[in-house]
């Protein structure tokens, strides 16, 4: 009976052309994220390459440290890892390079590159998207009718006097297609393997095990629907809303109302701040300037108050308040954020749609808590330049002292963290709990 059940489902067409679709789109996929990696490596070669021109072209130019660092940029780099191709996340909207001068932090960590608006708006096409989207379509395809095509075909008397348990061939109808499914996913993870040259490690198996709690999600709801008795039309069109309101309607429902929940007015406050911290300092009194200067970097109080009109060091601490007075702000909207993301992933523990792309865009590091951990390893980075070069510019040391050689883009440690039972559990609990519905309703299913 069971091998019936297997060459009745592959050999019809919508299946042969499913198998098609889904693995060329599959492949296409693959093959965008593979772009996007070469992309992002190929600006990794560029910034390191530009930094390093840059500083030899300004360090032969100008022979004054004040002046030279007003232009000199240092980049940070937080390198993609190769599970990005898989699940892009905000990589796309936030860089994963800082390039910044030891002058105002605040003006220069948010800068990002230009993209077209419109190719943000519509997203990448990564292999997270197949599985998150269009895997679920297939699910609903191939098992809406299970039970009601037989019911609406009259076969379904007979299908329960052959078999030895009507209930059994129902779930062997289902394996089949899980079978299936699972095998298609199977082939294109292993396509993505070999194609980029993924490393087998913990996180792509945290993406594996992810994406195949997911497929057993739908399974496990779309089997729930159907063990209602109802029709075929009826089955389709419930399953078809819950992809909508699951995939599209609630995630989007989500981002609104933590949105709202949470503005962050002090986006602006910290521009307007920062810009005027700085600005304003240039007709107020330098004893003013240099003595909260000297309040954050008791160090260099020894230096006293420069009496020329105008003074390196006096600038530097006009920088240097820019940031010291935005920075209230700024940790208001840092906190913010972060606010924002821990609330949509609470939220997302009962939505596994949302919940497997977060996880997804985590096991890949692309999420937006990366980017924060980006901003927060500038803020150190930005720090140590300033102390390292501060001496030296009110000193006035030579520019050729400086062993600027050694002046290469560093790069941010991984998150090494991963937390399997917060990661799977949710998705864990969804199934189970689905399946012990459809066992409950199951009892009610008849020969007739």
């Amino acid at each position: 009976m069971y091998m019936l059940l297997v060459k009745q489902f592959i050999r019809s067409k919508a299946v042969v052309l499913s198998f098609i679709l889904i693995v060329v789109m599959g492949i296409i996929s693959i093959l965008i994220g593979r772009q996007f990696l070469s992309r992002q490596e190929n600006t990794i070669r560029q910034v390191t390459t530009h930094q390093r021109e840059h500083i030899e072209r300004n360090v032969a130019a100008h022979d004054e440290m004040g002046l030279l660092l007003y232009y000199l940029r240092f980049s940070l780099i937080s390198k993609p890892d190769k599970l990005a191709a898989l699940s892009i996340g905000q990589r796309d909207v936030n860089p994963g390079i800082q390039s910044v001068t030891i002058r105002t932090l605040e003006g220069q960590k948010y800068d990002t590159d230009l993209n077209n608006p419109s190719n943000l708006q519509s997203g990448n096409l990564d292999l997270g998207f197949i599985i998150l989207y269009l895997f679920p379509l297939l699910i609903i395809a191939f098992t809406f009718n299970l039970l009601s095509e037989e019911k609406e075909a009259g076969t379904w008397r007979l299908i329960a006097v052959q078999a030895r348990s009507a209930k059994v061939y129902l779930l062997q109808k289902v394996s089949v297609r899980a079978v299936a499914l699972y095998s298609w996913l199977v082939i294109l993870l292993l396509i993505a393997i070999l194609v980029l040259s993924l490393p087998v490690n913990e996180a792509l198996w945290a993406f594996i095990v992810a994406s195949i709690l997911y497929l057993a999600f739908w399974f496990a709801f779309c089997f729930w629907i159907i063990t209602f008795r109802r029709s075929s039309s009826f089955n389709v069109l419930t399953l078809l809303s819950a992809w909508v309101v699951f995939t599209i309607l609630l995630p989007a429902s989500v981002n609104n109302i933590v949105a709202n929940l949470y503005p962050v007015p002090e986006s602006l406050a910290t521009m307007v701040k920062q810009r005027d911290g700085y600005h304003e300092k240039w007709d107020m009194d330098k004893g003013i300037t240099m003595e909260k200067f000297y309040a954050h970097y008791p160090q260099y109080k020894s230096y006293g108050i420069p009496e020329q009109t105008f003074n390196w060091l006096w600038y530097y601490a006009m920088q240097q308040m820019g940031d010291d007075e935005s920075v209230q702000y700024s940790n208001a909207m840092r906190e913010k954020i972060l606010q924002r993301e821990r609330v949509s992933r609470s939220i997302a523990m009962v939505m596994p749609t949302m919940h497997t792309q977060l996880l997804f865009n985590d096991v890949a590091r692309t999420s937006l808590t990366d980017y924060v951990q980006l901003l927060d390893s500038t803020h150190v980075f930005h720090e140590r330049l300033r102390l390292h070069f501060y001496p030296k510019i009110f000193d006035n040391a030579a520019v050729k002292d400086e062993n600027w050689k050694s002046f290469i883009p560093e790069y941010i440690s991984d998150r090494k963290d991963m937390n399997w039972s917060a990661m799977l559990l949710p998705l864990i609990v969804a199934v189970v709990l689905l399946s012990i519905l459809s066992v409950a309703n199951m009892r009610q299913i008849k020969s007739v």
